[in-house]
């Protein structure tokens, strides 16, 4: 069902002006994780668009996950599979049986080829439109109540950026997570993950938000990457379901040729 706080619905006055409180960031951290979807399992169906270096694919995909643990993703053209990619929190493989082809590497290696900044963490928030891991230290966040697109955002800095800062091995205050929120249900709208020092960020925006088998979720969700080689996502989701147990089938025929890939 669909997950709510106690706060009145957002009204405008007779001249169309938003009217909302204003919240400072423990407050809007607070909701945010009070609305967020919760579960342990998740199975999602859909059909995604990407446009990436010039190539525009359409394909169908299934996400099987296992919160903080293991995501499985189907790609489909055809009801036939065409691809499995397994992502653990410290691997990625990834079959081809299109190909006959497999890759087996990290997010280290993912990352450096892109010149991106993901983790495990980060993915199975976007994909849903959860809040990925940040830190909710008062001094490290910057609550803005927007009123004339009639929205709260919240800017902070990740946790594992604050890790790396603790250790002196970089500027982490120029790499922040902005959540833009819904003033009714505190889900997120859009959120950004934005890294001026290195020029690159990474933008999804949820939309078409709704209850379908007791699941309020975005049911349309759209992602750009902007980086050394930047990637549109676009997903339009015709099933979501939580907490039914997933099965992880994955396996790498000994005949498969192992892709490599050259970093730029």
């Amino acid at each position: 069902m669909q997950q709510k706080n106690p706060v009145l619905a957002v009204e405008a006055d007779t001249l169309g002006k938003c009217k909302i409180d204003y919240k400072n960031g423990k407050a809007l951290t607070k909701y945010i994780k009070e609305n967020e979807l919760k579960y342990n399992w998740l199975y999602l169906k859909s059909n995604v668009n990407t446009l990436f270096e010039g190539g525009d694919q359409s394909f169908d995909a299934k996400v099987r996950l296992r919160k903080d643990s293991l995501m499985l993703i189907t790609i489909e053209l055809l009801t036939i599979d065409f691809a499995k990619v397994l992502i653990s929190k410290d691997s990625i493989k990834m079959v081809d049986y299109h190909h006959k082809k497999y890759f087996k590497g990290d997010f280290n290696y993912i990352n450096d080829l892109l010149n991106a900044d993901l983790d495990f963490n980060v993915i199975q928030s976007i994909i849903i439109g959860n809040s990925a891991e940040f830190t909710d230290d008062d001094s490290k966040l910057s609550p803005v109540t927007d009123r004339t697109n009639c929205c709260y955002k919240l800017s902070t800095e990740r946790k594992k950026h604050l890790k790396r800062i603790e250790k002196g091995t970089e500027d982490l205050k120029k790499a922040v997570q902005i959540m833009t929120l819904d003033p009714n249900t505190f889900k997120i709208t859009k959120n950004e993950f934005i890294d001026p020092a290195a020029n690159r960020s990474f933008i999804a925006t949820y939309t078409d938000f709704k209850t379908k088998d007791s699941v309020y979720a975005p049911y349309n969700v759209n992602i750009d990457i902007k980086a050394e080689r930047n990637m549109n996502i676009k997903i339009e989701y015709v099933r979501i379901e939580k907490n039914k147990p997933q099965k992880f089938q994955f396996n790498i025929p000994s005949k498969y040729e192992k892709i490599t890939i050259q970093k730029k």
